[in-house]
């Protein structure tokens, strides 16, 4: 049975080359790194949360949200997945329930979400307010969806059937995340102001100066997410 169900709509994704020793430490136990072109890389995503539904239940007040998460790329018993450092959202009790449900990664922050669509572009604005000061990523991309190739990079980066991750007791375990093939939006422009030593810890602090390898915007759809065991 599905766990959760809902929409993720308009994920934006940007992708930086990463250093495999600060990954290591969030590796779960039989998961490995997976590289394209001999590199590591984690993403910046952020994206709305629509008509969420716990166990086909919807819950007034947490249905619709934004989320800003920092994942990377894994492969686990012949499969490709993600792995999340941490994943930010605006509601407590959200963050959690996720905590104490699958030990996910999840935090609590005041953050919130625009979207426009005008003159062939569509913007997508998010920003999340911290004591140190506030965060942005926006994204200005041509209003002309089309589906990327199979081998393409933006392919690579969205479309991930697993997540991988650790339970309480320091168990791997997975989960399997379903929806069709995402189209992708030409971007036009990016905005990153984001401190992500502070958010993230010192590791991840040269990100801040470093330019991301590329930025994606996914036009998202439903999603399934179902828990499918170990790895």
């Amino acid at each position: 049975m599905d766990f959760l169900t809902a929409r993720w709509e308009h994920l934006v994704l940007a992708n930086y080359a990463m250093l495999p020793a600060v990954l290591a430490p969030y590796l779960p136990r039989g998961a490995e790194l997976d590289l394209r072109g001999g590199e590591a890389f984690a993403s910046l995503v952020a994206f709305h949360f629509l008509d969420t539904r716990v166990l086909g239940v919807p819950w007034p007040g947490f249905r619709d949200f934004t989320e800003v998460n920092l994942r990377f790329y894994v492969r686990a018993a012949g499969d490709r997945g993600v792995v999340f450092v941490s994943e930010l959202v605006p509601q407590a009790f959200v963050a959690a329930m996720a905590r104490l449900t699958y030990n996910e990664p999840y935090r609590a922050v005041p953050m919130g979400a625009r979207l426009e669509r005008a003159g062939g572009a569509v913007r997508v604005a998010h920003w999340l307010r911290f004591p140190f000061g506030t965060q942005h990523i926006e994204v200005e991309a041509e209003d002309a969806p089309f589906v990327p190739d199979a081998d393409s990079e933006a392919q690579w980066f969205k479309e991930h059937q697993w997540g991988f991750g650790t339970d309480h007791f320091g168990r791997a375990i997975r989960y399997e995340v379903r929806h069709p093939r995402w189209r992708v939006l030409p971007v036009r422009s990016q905005r990153i102001e984001f401190d992500f030593g502070k958010v993230y810890g010192e590791p991840f602090a040269f990100m801040s100066t470093t330019a991301p390898r590329s930025v994606f915007l996914a036009e998202g759809s439903a999603v399934a997410v179902r828990v499918a065991g170990g790895i």
